[in-house]
């Protein structure tokens, strides 16, 4: 990476299983997580796996939470996701983990 090249800087996710108010159906326990890393790499932890709805319900906001937010932005206060399975009431949490500098010409 040169000095010239523009760069864009992105965070790395965790999205945790804080809480479950409900009853699990999905076992999913508190704890569980997934990453996203290197702006678009998923990783779920081998032997584990994580609800398809309950990532479903955190993916709009994922990209927003990777970029530098102002501290005005009532995103970069907020970080709780629920599930839309209104019977088990997952409650997960976005945080960020790392702060990347990718070359811009590298992302899509």
């Amino acid at each position: 990476m040169s000095a010239e090249e523009p760069v864009t800087d992105l965070y790395d996710l965790r999205v945790v299983v804080e809480r479950i108010e409900g009853r699990s159906v999905c076992g999913l326990q508190p704890g569980d997580y997934i990453d996203l890393t290197e702006s678009n790499r998923l990783r779920i932890p081998t032997g584990r796996h994580f609800c398809l709805y309950a990532l479903a319900a955190c993916l709009p906001l994922l990209p927003a939470k990777q970029r530098p937010l102002p501290p005005e932005d009532w995103l970069a206060r907020d970080c709780h996701v629920a599930c839309p399975d209104p019977d088990e009431r997952v409650i997960m949490r976005i945080e960020r983990t790392a702060r990347r500098r990718i070359p811009t010409e590298e992302l899509t």
